[in-house]
């Protein structure tokens, strides 16, 4: 399909291959069911499905493609759904938490509560206390966190794990969402960090390490592995100052999904190359160090799809609209409302219809009262009727708890992993 802002004669940018889900006699499988069926199986639309199979296998390969040695954790912000936490916490080395529930959730999938890591720059006091009597590492960013760490531990008993959470002098170019470099909320500022690890050792506080994480939805392994590169040599400068060896490193993540037309998959062979670079590195520099990466999107994002019902078929001044029983209330970033400086078209498909002739010039949208609610704009898609079921890939992560599902009122979507 040809679309308006396509030159005459260029071929539109394409969306990479998604094959992680199997078609079957024209429909999408998940779980090794007919989509039509999974959807009786629910019960209800709209609902988001998260393959078992899909996640197993992303864990696999990645740990296939990446050096022995090096610890893989997930980002459980980017998708908390419990029975979906529990089936990761079975795959990877830790959890990675971002506020007192989501811990309460790690812990009950049988997290390991050495392995969990505690980020976030607004800690209450009682999610403190909580990570403390749960015995998790928590990531320092602030020095109003060491003087209430200090007086919690003493009043308590119970010993503080703790990192410093480095916001780094430099920022991962090309990422999606910068969480690092210049002024930000997040972390520490390196040129205080070894004012802070000073206090940490006053404090009596168990130092372990320091975790940097400068950005994330990076899809060029060069920036990605710069990061990393400019995060060693920074816990290597800062690690002078520590009061104790330093014994896990966490590099963070940023590595990105391909959601819209023209992006390609992340080339994980450089990236990898370059963390046994680093970890032979720190065998040597910094001994006793377990590097981490930290991921969530990557791991979660294109295991899970989005599932909502075609109630109406309208077509007005010749455009055709497609209107669903979801929207921007279940799914904000495919709405193109979650960061997104210029609207894409997240890789939507007709699920009970794969593979049929395609109809150019078709918009999908929710039943909201307003213009952002689109799903897909102008899109070439199958001939679609009510009753069919409208498919939005790179679903699982940032879908349900990144989204405003109370707005209009309009019911929740179900969640489910097969």
């Amino acid at each position: 399909m040809q679309s308006p802002e396509t030159p005459a004669g260029k071929v539109p940018p394409q969306h990479a291959p998604l094959e992680q889900f199997p078609v079957v006699d024209g429909q999408l499988q998940v779980g090794g069911q007919p989509l039509s069926r999974l959807a009786d199986r629910v019960g209800r639309t709209p609902f988001y499905a998260y393959g078992r199979h899909q996640l197993t296998a992303r864990v696999q390969a990645l740990r296939a493609a990446l050096p022995a040695g090096i610890e893989l954790h997930y980002a459980m912000k980017a998708n908390p759904m419990p029975v979906l936490v529990a089936h990761m916490a079975g795959l990877v080395d830790g959890i990675d938490v971002a506020s007192g529930g989501e811990l309460q959730v790690a812990l009950d999938a049988g997290a390991d509560p050495r392995e969990i890591s505690f980020a976030g720059p607004g800690k209450s006091e009682p999610e403190l206390r909580q990570a403390l009597a749960a015995g998790i590492l928590i990531n320092i960013e602030s020095f109003r966190e060491v003087d209430l760490l200090a007086r919690l531990s003493e009043g308590t008993g119970y010993a503080a794990r703790v990192a410093v959470r480095v916001n780094p002098d430099f920022e991962l170019k090309s990422s999606g969402m910068k969480m690092g470099g210049g002024p930000k909320q997040f972390g520490v500022d390196a040129e205080q960090v070894p004012q802070l690890l000073q206090l940490i050792a006053a404090a009596g506080l168990g130092f372990e390490g320091f975790h940097l994480f400068a950005g994330s939805q990076n899809l060029k392994p060069d920036a990605i592995i710069e990061a990393q590169q400019k995060s060693f040599e920074l816990a290597l400068r800062l690690a002078e100052s520590a009061p104790a060896p330093v014994r896990v490193l966490n590099l963070g993540g940023g590595f990105g999904i391909p959601y819209f037309p023209g992006e390609q998959r992340l080339d994980l062979a450089p990236i990898a190359a370059n963390l046994a670079a680093l970890q032979a590195r720190a065998a040597q520099e910094m001994p006793g160090a377990r590097l981490v990466i930290e991921l969530g999107r990557y791991l979660v994002g294109e295991a899970g799809v989005y599932v909502c019902r075609v109630v109406d078929r309208k077509v007005s001044r010749g455009q055709v609209y497609l209107v669903t029983d979801g929207g921007l209330h279940h799914h904000l970033a495919a709405s193109g409302n979650f960061g997104q400086v210029i609207r894409k078209n997240y890789p939507v498909a007709i699920g009970n219809r794969m593979g049929g002739e395609p109809e150019p010039g078709v918009s999908v949208v929710g039943p909201l009262c307003t213009p952002l609610d689109l799903l897909g704009e102008r899109m070439a898609l199958p001939h679609a009727e009510p009753g069919d079921l409208v498919v939005v890939f790179q679903s699982g992560a940032y879908g349900v708890s990144a989204s405003p599902q109370n707005f209009l009122s309009h019911p929740p979507a179900a969640e489910v992993l097969v």
